[in-house]
């Protein structure tokens, strides 16, 4: 018990953005993501939308965003703004390899019944899922007291220069992609491989869908449906050049106690070179 509710706070300390369940997708999107000039900056848009891409619903909260530089060092947001619908952001490319920009939340939720059959939740909608909360909240002897383990995270890289894999280390809380194919090295038409981690071991049978950009023009999603083998790896052929917005899933029954089953969802946004 202990160990989960450290591995929690942990997780609520570095980010405090939680991603909606819903048919809207949140996402970070680069303009660029390899850059080679001597003082290189990159704009980025962040949404929850309904079409990926296109700003169209609700601008993500920046409160959580954050950015690893290539030496594994916090790297400062500049000219953050948030409007209706997208907020925007740049960052400084000053030292050269790979940055990520990410949001991530990991906790403890839990449903139950009252006595009288009421059904509740917690945490509530706009409560953040911290361990104090759940000790407080939730009573261990309610009515069909169901537990979960789960974590959120949404990802996306740039390269200044050489590609560097620094800032790419796992942190084994929750659901995470570790690239064995640089996400900032990939061309259509050729296939790159990224390993999916639950909790620092492998996602076996982790559900990953890809969806290129553009899906606002096109009849159908043209979603390309993956599942992780043994080694919670998947292999992906890139059909052609633009931006992908990835999402991936995956549960099962090994949660730490309190919890009795553990969910993690991961998204990330690449953009894909022509050869």
């Amino acid at each position: 018990m202990k160990k989960t509710l450290a591995i929690v706070a942990a997780a609520l300390t570095a980010a405090s953005v939680t991603l909606p369940v819903s048919a809207h997708r949140a996402w970070i999107l680069p303009v660029a993501t390899v850059l080679s000039s001597d003082d290189p900056w990159v704009s980025f848009d962040a949404a929850i939308s309904n079409d990926i891409f296109h700003p169209d619903y609700h601008a993500m909260r920046l409160d959580g965003v954050q950015a690893i530089g290539p030496d594994g060092q916090p790297v400062e947001l500049q000219n953050s703004h948030s409007g209706k619908h997208r907020s925007n952001f740049d960052l400084n490319l000053a030292q050269p390899g790979t940055y990520k920009v990410y949001s991530a939340s990991a906790g403890l939720s839990a449903r139950w019944e009252t006595a009288d059959g009421e059904r509740k939740f917690w945490p509530g909608r706009g409560e953040r899922p911290d361990p104090e909360g759940f000790k407080k909240n939730v009573p261990m002897d309610g009515k069909n007291l169901q537990i979960t383990q789960g974590s959120r995270r949404l990802e996306t890289f740039v390269t200044a220069g050489a590609p560097s894999t620094t800032a790419l280390k796992a942190s084994n809380v929750g659901l995470e992609l570790v690239p064995v194919t640089h996400p900032n090295d990939l061309y259509a038409g050729e296939a790159a491989t990224f390993t999916f981690l639950i909790d620092g071991e492998p996602a076996v049978g982790a559900e990953v869908a890809v969806i290129p950009g553009g899906s606002r023009y096109r009849d159908a999603q043209a979603e390309i449906k993956l599942s992780s083998d043994d080694k919670g790896q998947v292999s992906i052929d890139w059909p052609q050049a633009g931006m992908y917005f990835l999402e991936a899933e995956y549960s099962d029954d090994r949660a730490e106690a309190p919890a009795t089953s553990r969910r993690g969802t991961y998204t990330a946004t690449f953009e894909v070179l022509p050869l």
